[in-house]
């Protein structure tokens, strides 16, 4: 079967605090691991009071010391905002109090706004361009015979020890350099699908064999709201779209209840910008959301699915994510 993984933005709820969003990501972390699974990543966000998971390696120890087996990691850490020595550091520590059970997922956005990139120290106009250089210079500290961390710098603890690096992006640059370097790919296509199809090609034509990897290994994002009826699922779903809707907006804020209709809260144009933005977002009863899996598989060919689902009500969540892992053992993943 096709592994599937969890993306947790731990999402702060209206009426809820950053230390409630702690505590429910642990609860699904351990459910997703009763589930089977694969692994659980969260992101590195700045500046957004509804995302709490802005110190995404504190997090990530705080899932994995309250689970036993199930992959835990970042999806991702945004390389350009830290000196290469410290995520390395950060994650040898975790690798070492976890062994076997730590990814590093790694993306080149800010995950910011401007200000909280200022405080980042980051310049503003910084656009990524050296990123394959942090990336080298951080493989280097992990594995010293690549020769490419800073000269007379050494990672402890870090160096020597086996995590696994994963490249995550929404456009060609981290496709087409993940193949090139032979590691796996992870695209966001669960806000950004446009170029999924394309990235996905490229990243499988630019792939080079390497000691990490003998072919391709492609998993894509996508958002995956599920419940008894269509039209509970499409309510549950209004959270995530005002959420998102406030993105193009500008606007950042806490995750909303679920509201009857949209109606009332987006104009024509703001819907389809919204619609185009969740378009590998499958939303409905079990029925509805397996034919939809089906779907997404036969384009995409994917090696693995990473699941988001912004859900205002816990309970909510975790059954939707336990409907995915029932209906997993029915996608086929030879679909041509």
């Amino acid at each position: 079967m096709i592994p599937f993984s969890i993306l947790d933005l731990a999402p702060v709820i209206v009426g809820g605090t950053p230390r409630d969003s702690f505590q429910r990501s642990l609860d699904l972390a351990q459910h997703a691991e009763k589930w089977g699974y694969h692994r659980y990543w969260l992101a590195e966000h700045h500046n957004m009071p509804g995302i709490a998971s802005s110190a995404t390696s504190l997090i990530i120890s705080h899932v994995a010391s309250g689970t036993k087996k199930i992959r835990v990691g970042s999806g991702g850490i945004m390389l350009p905002n830290h000196a290469p020595l410290v995520i390395a550091e950060q994650f040898g520590t975790l690798e070492s109090l976890y062994p076997g059970r730590i990814d590093l997922g790694l993306g080149r956005a800010p995950g910011s706004d401007q200000p909280a990139m200022r405080a980042l120290r980051r310049g503003l106009g910084s656009d990524g361009h050296d990123f394959p250089e942090m990336l080298s210079e951080l493989r280097g500290y992990l594995d010293p015979s690549l020769g490419t961390a800073m000269p007379g710098v050494r990672a402890f603890p870090g160096e020597g020890l086996n995590i696994p690096i994963w490249l995550l992006g929404s456009s060609g640059f981290s496709a087409q350099l993940a193949g090139q370097l032979g590691l796996p790919f992870a695209f966001a296509s669960h806000f950004a699908p446009g170029y999924l199809l394309p990235a996905l090609d490229l990243y499988r034509s630019s792939f080079r064999p390497s000691d990490v990897l003998s072919k391709p290994y492609a998993m894509v994002g996508i958002n995956i709201i599920a419940a008894d009826t269509d039209e509970e699922a499409q309510k549950l779903a209004t959270s995530q779209l005002q959420q998102f809707l406030n993105i193009i907006r500008g606007r950042t804020g806490l995750l909303n209840p679920p509201v009857d209709s949209m109606d009332d809260l987006w104009t024509p144009t703001e819907k389809m910008y919204v619609q185009q933005q969740l378009s590998y977002s499958l939303v409905g009863s079990r029925e509805t959301i397996h034919a939809k899996m089906q779907q997404v598989q036969q384009q995409t060919q994917a090696d693995e699915w990473i699941i988001a689902g912004q859900i205002y009500d816990h309970e909510a969540r975790l059954k939707s994510y336990q409907i995915v892992a029932e209906l997993r053992e029915e996608l086929n993943p030879s679909s041509e």
